[in-house]
């Protein structure tokens, strides 16, 4: 059986808590003979800041490029709003989608039944919901240059940030988002702003020219970015797979982490592109943040990291059956009953991080049996 190798960067908050219930899932995926995984954890964010004084360091950066797949848990926390902006712990994981080129955010709004009460919105507008969100990742006004804020001649402050997208960057995003609607429900929407940004004037061109001339089996859609917001809320089901930019998708996928019933349910995988050995570079993560409020107390959600965790198995190793498995063994436990304090109910009985991880992995290995 091939061993993969695993790079785990915990990173701060509740991120060492949900990776060790990655972990949990681990053993018990070389337990039942599913996968078996060499695994380093390292340090980003916060953590890198205290022990290297960066958020990233050059030799975690090498650790990475040489792993087959990264797991990354959460960055930041109030400890580090004193350091310098270009060191903050966020740095880190922009340096590692940059510098690895991982351009392809994908980041699935699945409502599992049983959660279908917790959701923000009524069950009958959730209930079966299943949206895969594209965003361009290393592109864009998180990346754009001039980036700076300069004092003016009479004291005041200008700040700015620059919107920047090519055409290959625009085409390469938009082939994802086409390849993942062939293999699900035949249809994209494209959201951007091009009724008042030029950016998203090219957007729009590049997307409907890439359709054109390689998709025209796939319905497209294009969709103002904040007029989809709305629509997500007021008839989420009407989407399938949603293509959009670096700043819309960080915003709409939010939106969508509220139909599921809490951003601790939603994980993410961030691709690049494939090689000659038919590769790619790729790291994992959940959608939340690092909750600095619920760190260290056993409250933080795995569910989205274990996602994370299936999506890895699917997207870096081919591994589909045990990626199904995991999934199915959420949907058990949930099915169960089991609740972590996010997604459970007034009076619910309620498990903690290290409890729910354990039970996911006990679904699992009846499931492998």
């Amino acid at each position: 059986m091939t061993t993969y190798k695993l790079l785990l960067l915990p990173g701060d908050g509740i991120g060492p808590e949900v990776m060790a219930g990655v972990e949990t899932v681990l053993t018990a995926l070389a337990e039942t003979g599913l996968a078996t995984f060499e695994a380093e954890t390292d340090l980003v964010g916060g953590s890198a800041i205290d022990a290297h004084g960066k958020p990233l360091s050059d030799a975690t950066l090498a650790k990475a490029d040489a792993a087959d797949a990264i797991l990354l848990g959460a960055v930041g926390g109030p400890k580090w709003n004193g350091v310098a902006y270009e060191i903050r712990p966020e740095a880190g994981l922009l340096r590692l989608r940059k510098d690895l080129g991982l351009f392809a955010n994908l980041r699935p709004a699945i409502c599992y039944p049983a959660l279908a009460d917790a959701s923000a919105l009524k069950r009958e507008l959730v209930e079966g919901l299943d949206i895969m969100i594209v965003r361009e990742l290393t592109g864009g006004v998180y990346f754009g240059e001039p980036k700076e804020i300069t004092t003016l001649p009479d004291g005041s402050k200008r700040a700015v940030d620059t919107q920047v997208y090519t055409t290959a960057e625009i085409e390469r995003i938009a082939h994802i988002a086409f390849d993942l609607a062939g293999k699900r429900s035949g249809r994209v929407a494209s959201a951007e702003k091009h009724n008042v940004m030029k950016s998203g004037v090219l957007w729009k061109e590049v997307v409907t020219e890439v359709h054109a001339r390689h998709y025209a089996g796939i319905a497209l859609e294009h969709v103002l970015a904040d007029n989809c917001a709305m629509q997500l809320v007021r008839r989420p089901k009407q989407f399938d797979v949603l293509v959009t930019d670096n700043l819309f998708g960080d915003v709409l996928s939010d939106v969508a982490a509220m139909l599921t019933g809490s951003l601790g349910m939603l994980p993410s995988a961030s691709l690049g592109a494939v090689d000659a050995r038919g590769t790619r570079k790729a790291l994992y993560e959940p959608v939340h943040g690092s909750a600095p409020d619920i760190a260290g107390q056993d409250k933080a959600n795995p569910i989205a990291m274990i996602g994370s965790l299936a999506m890895c198995l699917r997207y870096s190793f081919g591994l589909g059956e045990a990626a199904d498995l995991v999934d199915r063994a959420i949907t058990a436990a949930l099915a169960g009953g089991a609740r972590t304090a996010d997604i459970a109910g007034d009076g619910a009985p309620v498990l903690g991080t290290r409890a729910m991880a354990e039970l996911i992995a006990s679904e699992l290995r009846v499931r492998a049996a």
